[in-house]
């Protein structure tokens, strides 16, 4: 049997968006779903019980990271990930391609894989795609990905082709070295940049090989937002209704909005954590940046409509005043109200397609948030 299952519940009338639930070893999540970063094992300045509390059901640790510190024998030797970090819910690992694309230095990229130098401490290494799923499987997360180039925007078609055609066979590769099938499933990931012809013959490569899942990357990396919501609904209509759709690296509220509109069930990123440790949050009339001198008389919540744990108990003139003390718990409570933001977004966006008002609803958040420029696009996937 599949690791992990895809239900579909619904879909909206009005948008053709999907509502789900997605079942693994370590239980069910509900799609369409935002799942926190816990990049070294761990959601920045975030417990596990508190990541919990603000309703997330899935997270994602970082194959790179881990790989280099602690080292997947030491996580092997805690009983692998999950018992690691103490997180009893799904856990999805990437493969470790983009940040052996964005982050080392020195990369030599050939067939047989990729030739780096740590961002920590200069040391040589090599992973292939064999070598990241050793580490997953290593790792033991619920979802595992297949390893994949992710080229830059922009990015001339010649070079996207070839990075495409080799995504497709470092994944048949990836599928050949995974071992523990009926624990971890394999998503595999389509690419192609912004061309549509590369994105479709990227889908149908991949989407042959019949693995549990199914992601798109290569998106949100500069380019703008109609030319990524054009290319995804090109995409998403070559991937199987019975299989998850996961848009890797989105988290932005207009982006988590219309890649649910085009049928994406799981989405992820580190800007609700990023952002919140430079003291910007997400509020129901759009960001605010909480340290500015305007907040510091200011003894209403981040966000009066919001129910986070920062929210019902502290002001934004004492967050501010957190920040400009230095004090780490300032930086906790921005993070811990971004991330519930998003969370109950998803929510919002749930229980909008289960009532057939995604559209509606669209409309009603991207004129309160500020999303002005943008309400002009959204089709039915």
């Amino acid at each position: 049997m599949a690791a992990v299952k895809y239900e579909l519940i619904h879909k909206c009338k009005q948008t053709g968006a999907r509502l789900g639930r997605v079942h693994t070893p370590h239980g069910n999540f509900d799609t369409p779903v935002f799942m926190p970063v816990g990049t070294q094992a761990s959601v920045k300045g975030m417990s596990p019980d508190e990541v919990k509390s603000i309703g997330a059901e899935i997270i994602l640790g970082n194959t790179y990271h881990l790989y280099l510190r602690p080292g997947c024998e030491i996580i092997k030797e805690a009983g692998g990930l999950h018992a690691f970090m103490n997180w009893d819910l799904p856990i999805l690992t990437d493969s470790g391609g983009f940040q052996v694309f964005s982050l080392a230095d020195l990369r030599d990229i050939k067939e047989e894989g990729v030739t780096f130098r740590s961002h920590i401490d200069g040391s040589k290494h090599f992973i292939s795609p064999e070598k990241s799923i050793e580490i997953q499987n290593i790792l033991g997360a619920d979802i595992i990905m297949a390893f994949d180039e992710c080229v830059p925007y922009p990015c001339e078609y010649e070079y996207a082709k070839k990075s495409m055609e080799m995504t497709t066979r470092w994944a048949i590769r990836c599928m050949e070295a995974h071992k523990n099938t009926e624990t971890q499933a394999l998503f595999g990931i389509i690419q192609g940049s912004v061309y549509e012809d590369l994105r479709r013959e990227s889908a149908k490569q991949i989407t042959a090989l019949d693995l549990p899942g199914y992601a798109i990357g290569g998106l949100s990396v500069g380019e703008p937002a109609e030319i990524m919501n054009d290319i995804l609904e090109k995409t998403v209509q070559f991937i199987p209704e019975d299989k998850p759709r996961y848009l890797m690296g989105v988290g932005s509220p207009d982006y988590l909005i219309d890649g649910s509109i085009r049928g994406i069930d799981m989405f992820d990123c580190v800007l609700p954590t990023r952002i919140g440790r430079n003291g910007t949050v997400f509020t129901s009339k759009g960001r605010i940046i909480v340290r500015d001198a305007k907040y510091a008389k200011d003894f209403s919540p981040i966000d009066p409509e919001c129910d986070c744990y920062a929210c019902q108990n502290f002001s934004r003139a004492y967050i501010r005043h957190l920040f400009k003390s230095g004090e780490m718990f300032g930086l906790r409570l921005a993070t811990w109200h971004n991330l519930r933001f998003l969370t109950k977004l998803m929510e919002n966006i749930r229980d909008a397609i289960k009532n057939d008002r995604l559209a509606d609803f669209r409309k009603e958040f991207f004129d309160k948030f500020g999303y002005t420029a943008k309400t002009d696009s959204a089709p039915k996937c």
